[in-house]
C-alpha cells in the first residue's frame, strides 16, 4: 500500500511558444501595427506615467 494517491501526470505542455514572434512571419501585416505602436510618443499624447519607474 502506497502512502499517497497517485493520479494522472498533470504536467502540461505550453499553449503558446515562449514568444509569439515564433508564430508571426516577418512579412505578416501585423508587423506594420507593431512598428506604428512602437513609434508613438505617449508622453506627448497626454498619457501619464509613460516613463518606467527606476525599479523597472
Amino acid at each position: 500500500m502506497k502512502r499517497f494517491v497517485e493520479g494522472l501526470d498533470r504536467s502540461q505542455s505550453p499553449l503558446f511558444p515562449e514568444r509569439l514572434e515564433d508564430y508571426i512571419n516577418e512579412d505578416n501585416p501585423v508587423r506594420v501595427i507593431d512598428v506604428f505602436v512602437e513609434e508613438l510618443d505617449l508622453g506627448t499624447l497626454g498619457f501619464e506615467s509613460v516613463e518606467p519607474a527606476s525599479t523597472g
